[in-house]
């Protein structure tokens, strides 16, 4: 059972996971052109080569679909990191380097970044599944750098906080009310949280 009480999806068979890739990256492209509003149900569906109603039973709506894609952007963005590992002789070093690796990243395509972050600042409850998958992904990546396999619950705590403060510094970049000089001080403050714990 999911967090919600639904039941949990079967895993997919190679065939559906090749098709919802291809929806992934049909939806990475529009948004890179486009942004949020470029994201159409149905001009996806026609991207990807499948049919409008197997589009929804994977993703029941745009939301649903651009925090997947969010999810999938950081899958690819952990795999690199893992072939490259960041730089640094700390671990709050380390995860400022890994945090700002994905911020340029995102800065590359500054479209798909907007839309991935509407959506997930849109997101309600219905797309806790997905948006919980994006946090987890998001935490793998910064425990990795770290160094950690076994956190404690006050390392998590401080693994949290450097991840709002990820989260927000994207938000007031792409709205333009923060310089990246600005992201690199915020991401570097929260992350010396890391020295202090224990």
């Amino acid at each position: 059972m999911t967090a919600e009480g639904r039941p949990a999806s079967p895993p997919l068979t190679e065939r559906q996971e090749a098709r919802r890739r291809r929806i992934l990256h049909a939806s990475a492209r529009l948004a890179g052109q486009g942004g949020f509003d470029a994201v159409q149900m149905r001009e996806v569906a026609e991207a990807a080569g499948v049919a409008l109603g197997t589009l929804y039973r994977y993703f029941p709506s745009k939301v649903h679909l651009l925090v997947a894609t969010m999810q999938d952007q950081l899958d690819g963005l952990h795999a690199t990191l893992r072939k490259r590992p960041p730089a640094g002789e700390t671990a709050a070093e380390r995860v400022a380097e890994t945090l700002m690796r994905a911020f340029r990243a995102l800065q590359r395509e500054p479209q798909l970044a907007d839309a991935m972050v509407r959506a997930l600042t849109f997101a309600d409850r219905s797309v806790s599944e997905e948006v919980d998958a994006v946090s987890r992904q998001t935490t793998a990546i910064i425990l990795d750098a770290m160094g950690l396999a076994d956190p404690s619950a006050e390392q998590l705590a401080a693994v949290r906080v450097i991840e709002h403060t990820w989260h927000s510094a994207l938000i007031t970049w792409l709205s333009g009310r923060a310089s990246i000089a600005q992201v690199r001080t915020d991401i570097e403050t929260a992350c010396r949280l890391i020295e202090r714990q224990p």
